[in-house]
């Protein structure tokens, strides 16, 4: 009679024993205690930027069509179509979300289907006896396997989450990657224009210096000026034309790059460039457009990208803890290939299967320790980027506004320098002055000259790194 009480008392003592091991494992295998992020975000609202939804990063608007140029429209669109660049990070975002599906796959069901046939000699000291120990036979396997893993602490789901932080981020690099490549080829485009403007008055100043020429020659051979004039007048021409040289240098390297942009070659890039004032400038933000600049790509890019390390910091988290998956197995197993698929050769199985991780000399922690310094590292970059963006910001709405006060004082001393150099002009002919004052009256007409194309361009220049910078939609709006 002590047999039958003792049974239920080892019983209740293997179990009480059983779940205090697993109590204790499960208390061991979570041992990621001292491992937490150093870095913390900054507070974006005292930067001013109050509109930083993650879900409202649509920064790609297609600014460029204000300036009201279909040339410089299509070059774009061509851009946006050819250029590897943009291409590689269309690729990247489709690589992120080829990994999002494969990591969604792992939290359904996975079932699987095997067949093995094995002509295989079975040893005779092992656990077959005669007559298949030492007998070669056939043997067969037809079995489907079905197995799903309960996400109980979160693993799958945390993993997931990084995925889709890693798919916003590649979104928007790529709308990064758009309006950068958009703003290159706009700021090429308007160079191009700058260069032509440039060689235009380049070419009209030797035209100048050669007509004067001319009327110095004629003076000489009158008697009224002397070979020292004719030599002044002829040491400018070489200058001039050497200035053509460079403006067309510059502007073939420029369509270079213009050619290399749009992924073409530059036989195709057939380009009719309209005059420089001819563009119609867009109006920009004369203060920083903070609602805006928290909608930048690359600060959502980076914003997504603290999301899904914060994910990967709780996924690695979530590997402390124990594995479980539902398993179950059916099919047909022989010896013998004739007897495979008869029914009294069935099989099946099913159960739990559970995977506690008790020790792996410091793996899990190097690996959470992994994570969070990418955390602490995206959650820096991410505060860069903020930074940065501010900086930028300010930087180009005060050159926006520092070159249209330049442009009104340029003005006012172009329009002096040609008047001083109408009237030396005007003295020498009738005989009033000699040729030196037309000479000094004629630098300060052509300096002006240059930098007054110089700021017209350097205008459009900076509208168009504030409406990149701010992935603004502006109307267009006269600035001539």
């Amino acid at each position: 009679m002590m047999l039958p009480e003792f049974l239920p008392a080892a019983a209740r003592s293997t179990r009480f024993l059983l779940g205090s091991v697993a109590i204790a494992c499960l208390g061991a295998c979570a041992n990621f205690s001292g491992i937490e992020p150093n870095a913390k975000a900054l507070d974006a609202s005292r930067l001013g930027l109050n509109n930083l939804d993650a879900e409202r990063t649509v920064t790609d608007a297609d600014w460029w069509l204000g300036f009201g140029d279909t040339q410089l429209n299509a070059l774009v669109q061509t851009a946006l179509l050819n250029n590897p660049g943009l291409k590689i990070a269309q690729a990247r975002l489709l690589r992120a979300q080829a990994a999002s599906a494969a990591v969604q796959s792992v939290d359904g069901p996975q079932v699987n289907a095997s067949l093995d046939l094995t002509h295989q000699r079975y040893t005779a000291n092992n656990i077959y006896p005669p007559p298949y120990g030492g007998a070669v036979l056939d043997s067969g396997n037809l079995q489907a396997t079905a197995s799903w893993e309960l996400d109980f602490f979160g693993k799958n789901r945390a993993a997931l989450d990084a995925s889709l932080g890693q798919i916003r981020a590649g979104e928007a690099d790529v709308r990064a990657a758009r309006g950068l490549l958009a703003a290159n080829v706009t700021r090429g485009y308007f160079q191009l224009l700058r260069l032509q403007a440039q060689t235009a008055l380049a070419e009209r100043t030797l035209a100048q210096r050669t007509h004067i020429q001319t009327l110095v020659q004629s003076r000489v051979n009158a008697g009224l000026d002397t070979q020292l004039e004719l030599q002044q007048a002829a040491s400018s021409l070489p200058d001039a034309r050497l200035q053509i040289e460079i403006l067309n240098e510059q502007k073939a390297l420029a369509l270079n790059a213009m050619a290399a942009l749009t992924a073409q070659a530059l036989s195709h890039l057939k380009l009719e460039l309209p005059a420089l004032e001819s563009i119609v400038g867009v109006s920009v933000a004369q203060t920083l457009p903070l609602d805006l600049l928290g909608r930048r790509s690359d600060i959502a890019a980076a914003r997504w990208r603290v999301e899904a390390a914060s994910s990967e910091v709780a996924s690695a988290k979530s590997q402390f803890y124990p594995n479980i998956n539902l398993v179950a197995f059916a099919g047909l197993n022989s010896i013998g290939f004739d007897k495979l698929l008869k029914s009294d050769s069935a099989q099946w199985g099913v159960g739990p299967a559970i995977r506690l991780p008790l020790f792996d000399a410091g793996r899990l922690r190097a690996n959470l320790r992994g994570k969070t310094a990418e955390l602490d590292a995206a959650i820096e970059s991410y505060n860069a980027q903020l930074l940065d963006a501010v900086h930028e910001v300010s930087d180009r709405i005060a050159s926006a506004q520092a070159v249209r006060r330049q442009q009104v004082e340029q003005g006012a001393a172009q329009a002096s320098a040609e008047t001083a150099y109408a009237i030396a002009l005007q003295r020498y002919q009738a005989g009033l002055g000699n040729y030196l004052n037309v000479l000094s009256t004629e630098a300060p007409v052509l300096a002006q000259g240059r930098q007054g194309v110089d700021l017209a361009a350097r205008a459009l220049d900076t509208q168009v790194q504030v409406l990149h910078a701010i992935g603004a939609d502006l109307m267009p709006a006269a600035t001539h």
